[in-house]
C-alpha cells in the first residue's frame, strides 16, 4: 500500500500517524505546503499575547519526530500542483528548490484545510493587514505587536477574532472590533452573546456591529480602516477574521464532486467521488448531526477524528464518520461561551419546529464560595422533547455543561433524560440538582403542561394594549436592574 496524505495539521497528521499504527508496511508519504507539518492553530492567539510564552510550544510535532517514531516520510515545502486520478499520480512541486517530480499512489487523502477569506476591498494588501492562519501569520502579527503599536483593528468577530481582541488588550493595545451582523459570534443566538459584549465594552474595546469595512488607507502612522458608514478608524494593525473557505482548487481540478459552498463531498467513510481519494478536515462538507443536512464545521476535533477513521477505512476496517454538530467554545476574558447542536437561528432557517428554555443557574451550589453565574439555553422537539441544541455563557462551569449536552445531543437523548441525568456533585463542582438536571426539569414541565410558557418574543411583538397581564415575581432589585414595559412587580415571597 502506497498512501499519499496531502496536508498535515489536525487532520492530515491524525490520518498519517494512524495508518501506521494499522500497518507497518505500508509506505506513507505526507506533503505539506509549509514548513510546520503539525502546529497547534487554535493556540495562534494566547502566543501574541503572551500566555503561550514559548513559540515551540505550539508544534504539536517535527517531521524529525515524525520519521523516528513512525518512519513517515514527511515532505515539508512541499506543494501538490496536480491530481492524475486515471494513472493514480500527483504532480509535486519543491518550493525550496524548484524541482518538480511526480509521485503514484494506491490512495490519497486531501486534507488542505481551509484559507482565510481575503475580500477584494481596496488597500487590503497594504502592509499591517494580516489573516491569522499558521505560524508563519502569527510571527508577522506578534513583530508588529512587539514594536509597540497602540491600535489594532479586528474585522470579523467570530472566535478567533475575540480571542485576538482579548490578547491584544492584554499587551496594552486600544483595540476595535467591526462585524456586520448585529452580534458577535455570529453562531449563537444574539441574545447569548449580550454578556460578551458587556465583558469587552468593560474591557475597554470598541464594538461596532452592523458594521463592515469599505477601504484600508495608507496613513502617517499606520493605516486607516473606513466603514460604509463613513467612519474612519486609525490603526497600526488589521487582522482580517470574516470567515474561511475551503482550500478545494485540487479537488475541482481533479473532477471531485463539491458542494455549493465549495466543500469536498464525501461519503460516511470519508470517500470522495473517486473511490481512492478520501478528504478530511476543513474542506470537506459534513453532515449535520441534528438536521441531517450537509454543511461546513471548521473544527479541529471533527478533523483528527476524521483523519482516524479515513484511515481506518483505507486498511479495511468499516468505520462511519457519524457528522458533526458544531461544539464549540471560546474564552473572552472571564467570560465563556460554549454551544453544541442546532442554533435557534438555524432551526428557524430551516422550518423546523422547536421550544426552548432558558435557566440562570450557578455553577455549583451556592453556600459554597465562588459559585459564578451562567446562562443555559436547550432547544427540543416540542411533542417529543428531543434535544435540538445548547448554547450557555457564563463563568466556570460552562465547559462542563455543554460537553455533558454535546453527549446527550449526539445520543438522541430528550429533555426527560436531562432531568434524570446522574452527574457528579459535590459543593465546590456542581448542586445537587445540576443546571443540566434543572434545564431538563423546566423543559420538561413545560411538555407536561406543568407551566405553560410564552417565549419573550412572541409577548413584546404584541401591540401594548394586547399584551397579557405582566407579572414579574422578581425581587425588587432585579426588577430595578431591567423589567419588561408594563410588567407590575410583586416579588415572589409576598405573593401569596
Amino acid at each position: 500500500m502506497k498512501l499519499l496524505i496531502i496536508g498535515g495539521v489536525a487532520g492530515g497528521a491524525s490520518a498519517a500517524a494512524r495508518s501506521r499504527r494499522l500497518s507497518e508496511d505500508a509506505q506513507i508519504i505526507v506533503f505539506e505546503r509549509g514548513p510546520d507539518v503539525s502546529f497547534a492553530n487554535c493556540g495562534l492567539p494566547y502566543y501574541v499575547g503572551g500566555e503561550i510564552a514559548e513559540r515551540k510550544k505550539l508544534l504539536v510535532t517535527t517531521p524529525e519526530m515524525l520519521k523516528s517514531r513512525f518512519k513517515l516520510d514527511v515532505r515539508t515545502r512541499s506543494s501538490v500542483e496536480a491530481i492524475d486520478r486515471t494513472a493514480k499520480k500527483i504532480h509535486v512541486r519543491d518550493l525550496s528548490s524548484g524541482r518538480e517530480y511526480e509521485e503514484t499512489y494506491d490512495k490519497l487523502i486531501l486534507a488542505p484545510g481551509a484559507a482565510p477569506l481575503r475580500p477584494p476591498i481596496p488597500g487590503i494588501d497594504l502592509p499591517g493587514i494580516f489573516t491569522l492562519r499558521n505560524l508563519q501569520d502569527v510571527d508577522r502579527i506578534k513583530e508588529r505587536v512587539d514594536k509597540g503599536i497602540k491600535q489594532a483593528v479586528v474585522v470579523g468577530a467570530g472566535f478567533i477574532g475575540l480571542e485576538l481582541v482579548e490578547n491584544f488588550v492584554k499587551r496594552g493595545i486600544a483595540t476595535t472590533v467591526v462585524e456586520l451582523q448585529d452580534q458577535v459570534l455570529p453562531p449563537f443566538d444574539k441574545e447569548m452573546t449580550t454578556p460578551i459584549v458587556e465583558t469587552l465594552l468593560a474591557k475597554g474595546v470598541t464594538v461596532l456591529l452592523g458594521q463592515s469595512a469599505d477601504g484600508f488607507e495608507q496613513a502617517p502612522d499606520g493605516l486607516v480602516v473606513r466603514l460604509k458608514s463613513g467612519q474612519r478608524l486609525p490603526a497600526q494593525l488589521v487582522i482580517l477574521g470574516v470567515g474561511v473557505r475551503p482550500e478545494n482548487k485540487l479537488a475541482v481540478d481533479a473532477g471531485l464532486e463539491v458542494g455549493p459552498r465549495g466543500g469536498i463531498r464525501v461519503n460516511d467513510h470519508l470517500q470522495t467521488s473517486d473511490p481512492n481519494i478520501y478528504a478530511v478536515g476543513d474542506a470537506i462538507e459534513v453532515k449535520d448531526v441534528v438536521s441531517g443536512d450537509p454543511t461546513q464545521v471548521p473544527l479541529a476535533g471533527p478533523a483528527n477524528r476524521q483523519g482516524r477513521i479515513a484511515a481506518d477505512n483505507i486498511f479495511g476496517r468499516d468505520v462511519r464518520y457519524r457528522g458533526t454538530q458544531g461544539t464549540a467554545i471560546v474564552g473572552v476574558f472571564d467570560r465563556t461561551a460554549a454551544m453544541t447542536g442546532a442554533s435557534e437561528k438555524a432551526l428557524r432557517r430551516a422550518n423546523r419546529p422547536f421550544r426552548k428554555v432558558y435557566v440562570h443557574p450557578t455553577h455549583h451550589a451556592g453556600y459554597y464560595p465562588g459559585a459564578e453565574a451562567m446562562t443555559l439555553k436547550i432547544l427540543f422537539h416540542p411533542e417529543t422533547g428531543k434535544l435540538l441544541g445548547a448554547q450557555a455563557v457564563g463563568g466556570a462551569g460552562v465547559d462542563k455543561r455543554i460537553d455533558v449536552l454535546s453527549v446527550a445531543v449526539q445520543a438522541g437523548m430528550t429533555v426527560y433524560d436531562l432531568e434524570e441525568m446522574e452527574l457528579a456533585y459535590a459543593p465546590q463542582y456542581g448542586s445537587a440538582k445540576d443546571p443540566i438536571n434543572m434545564a431538563g426539569f423546566v423543559a420538561g414541565g413545560l411538555l407536561r403542561g406543568d407551566h405553560p410558557q410564552v417565549d419573550v418574543e412572541a409577548v413584546l411583538a404584541a401591540p401594548a394594549t394586547e399584551r397579557p397581564f405582566l407579572l414579574d415575581v422578581r425581587t425588587p432589585q432585579e426588577f430595578a436592574s431591567g423589567h419588561i414595559p408594563g410588567a407590575v412587580n410583586i416579588p415572589v415571597d409576598d405573593l401569596r
